[in-house]
């Protein structure tokens, strides 16, 4: 059941990723790349990297996506259409996710594959380090230690593209 479940978040990722990149709207791929997180987190928890799906779900699936739908908005690029999902190719996208879904099934059934995660050494080794530190820990640690100007220079970035997106609005709008 764990393998089944894995592998239905994974082939939900990359099938919504496809699609979100094949949408001409971009209200359309907003929605698809919340499902590209949700899935994401799912594959997180199924790895019991219960912070990290968390955190995953709080800050993508909320702050960004509102952040992305707030430039949608801002720069007036499109409506709320459904029309990228009708048609054949829309049918072939249903048709294409049932067939990996049942893949996904059959092979979950019928293969050899075992039904727990195997023990590593690095999941051992995180484990040990959660013990020792907590969850919060392991994760806070090597990012405002090793990889605080990485976080730093991640937030001038979006603010920089925030100010950005701010400017062309005004400009094509008068």
């Amino acid at each position: 059941m764990y393998d089944f479940l894995f592998q239905t978040f994974a082939a939900t990722a990359i099938l919504a990723a496809i699609i979100m990149v094949t949408r001409k709207n971009p209200v359309s791929s907003v929605i698809f790349l919340v499902v590209v997180f949700f899935a994401t987190s799912g594959m997180f928890l199924m790895l019991d990297a219960h912070y990290i799906a968390a955190i995953n779900l709080i800050l993508y699936g909320g702050a960004i996506m509102v952040l992305f739908l707030f430039v949608i908005m801002l720069l007036n690029l499109g409506h709320a259409d459904w029309s990228d999902l009708r048609g054949p190719l829309g049918g072939m996208f249903g048709g294409a996710i049932a067939i990996g879904f049942l893949g996904v099934l059959v092979r979950s059934l019928v293969g050899n594959t075992p039904a727990t995660p195997s023990a590593t050494p690095a999941g051992e080794a995180l484990r040990a380090a959660a013990a020792e530190q907590g969850v919060i820990g392991v994760v806070a640690r090597p990012l405002f230690g090793e990889y605080f100007m990485v976080l730093q220079v991640t937030g001038v970035l979006l603010l920089a593209s925030i100010v950005g997106t701010i400017l062309l609005a005004r400009r094509s709008r008068g």
